[in-house]
């Protein structure tokens, strides 16, 4: 007997497509049973001509708790990640305080503990002072972060040395770690230059810097056999960078929905401020590049970058384009935009799959539960209608932020319904069973 059985619909997994039935109890995958063949279940939702999804998984937001939450926080984020189908959100360490330590995790679990509408996994930060790495893994952190530009000089290692250094120490951790990359030198000369204006923050975080961090930690990873993670990517130089170095070491890449559709042209219009963020958009031979890259399948993981600010902080006036918060929404939007890449065919549905829900679910330690729907995993399900379009608005959005990128699109496929470790959390763009989420830790 099942608890739940859905009927009549296409499953999609990042390896294909096929016809089945889902037997689902206690909040897993219990069976793949053929269309139509005799179950007994004790509540059945017929999914005829919809596609079946596993829940999407992003590996890179930031839930703006604890110290944040002018912008946002556990219950709107999750929120907007469930209405969007996201059901596993994997929270980055740059709230206040950072996540540097065990008790600092410790802490940030504690606040997020009933109040997660959404599966969440938890990331720290490396800092040069944090000496109790065992303590810290004890608490099952999905990454460990490592910055090497742009950040307070704590959690800085800005040379080929340090970045090496640490992922010696790191290698042998269990978790991956994430690198974002980026040039504190070419940051420092250009604020010695004094502009003020986009032209300015272009110039501080160009292609160059990008490439320089992609290749730095591909090639510290090869030197210490530590598993990387590189953050953000969106660049033609970037890219072609990431194509030469890829196999000298066991690394993966991530870019953004945002990145494959925005120029920095865009910021010379109305919404600039709202599409700040780092690093900067780039020119449309860098999207172009990015696009194929998608499709020859060079990027590994496509993330949001989730990371609100309240809407007077993104307004208010400021000494110059750089001082402007960086970051917007996307939780709610992945989905559907990534949707849209689908009906252009640069991607089929089983690359929306393993872009954004197998692979990171795979690479940050959480493959044996999400990802994919398969006997034995979570029961973490998307009804998805092809047929019927997403309209998105800012006045949808859940995010505390209030607003999307994406306002005025629409979309080319609507999300029916989602579900939870096989509770029906979402249906119709509302959300029925609040709170439901739970902390889930890197499994080796």
């Amino acid at each position: 007997m099942f608890d739940l059985l859905i009927t009549g619909g296409t499953l999609v997994n990042a390896n294909g497509q096929t016809r089945a039935d889902i037997g689902i109890r206690n909040g897993s995958i219990a069976a793949l049973l053929a269309p139509g063949e005799t179950a007994m279940a004790r509540s059945f939702v017929d999914a005829s001509e919809m596609k079946l999804l596993p829940g999407l998984v992003d590996a890179h937001a930031h839930l703006r708790e604890p110290g944040l939450t002018q912008k946002e926080d556990f219950e709107s984020g999750t929120r907007a990640a469930a209405l969007g189908g996201v059901t596993t959100i994997l929270d980055m360490p740059t709230d206040d305080p950072w996540t540097a330590t065990a008790a600092q995790l410790s802490q940030k679990m504690a606040r997020a503990a009933g109040r997660l509408n959404v599966d969440v996994g938890f990331q720290a930060v490396v800092s040069k002072s944090n000496q109790a790495l065992d303590e810290l893994l004890s608490l099952s952190p999905v990454s460990l972060e490592l910055f090497t530009a742009d950040v307070p000089e704590e959690f800085r290692f800005d040379s080929l040395w340090a970045v090496t250094g640490m992922l010696r120490r790191l290698a042998k951790a269990g978790p991956v770690i994430g690198v974002s990359p980026g040039d504190q030198s070419i940051l420092e000369a250009s604020a010695k230059r004094g502009g003020k204006g986009i032209s300015a923050f272009l110039e501080s975080r160009p292609p160059l810097a990008e490439a320089g961090g992609i290749a730095r930690a591909v090639l510290a990873a090869a030197e210490t056999g530590a598993r990387v993670h590189v953050r953000q990517i969106n660049s033609k130089r970037g890219i072609e960078v990431w194509h030469r170095l890829r196999d000298l070491a066991d690394v993966s890449v991530e870019t953004t929905p945002q990145n494959l559709f925005f120029t920095a042209a865009d910021y010379s219009g109305q919404a600039g401020a709202d599409l700040k963020g780092s690093p900067p958009f780039r020119d449309r031979e860098d999207v172009k590049a990015m696009r194929h890259a998608l499709s020859e399948g060079l990027i590994t993981i496509i993330a949001t970058d989730h990371a609100p600010h309240a809407k007077a902080e993104k307004t208010a006036t400021y000494p110059a384009f750089a001082d402007i918060p960086g970051g917007m929404p996307g939780l709610q939007t992945l989905l559907f935009v990534m949707l849209d890449l689908v009906a252009e065919k640069l991607i089929d549905l089983s690359a929306l799959v393993r872009l954004c829900a197998y692979n990171p679910a795979r690479r940050f330690g959480l493959g044996r539960s999400k990802g994919q729907i398969a006997v034995g995993c979570d029961a973490d399900i998307l009804i998805v209608d092809l047929n019927r379009p997403t309209s998105i608005s800012n006045a949808g959005q859940a995010t505390r932020a209030g607003y999307t990128p994406f306002d005025g699109r629409r979309t080319a496929g609507y999300l029916t319904d989602v579900f939870l470790r096989g509770e029906h959390i979402v249906r119709e763009g509302a959300l029925l069973l609040p709170n439901r989420g739970q902390i889930i830790g890197y499994a080796a």
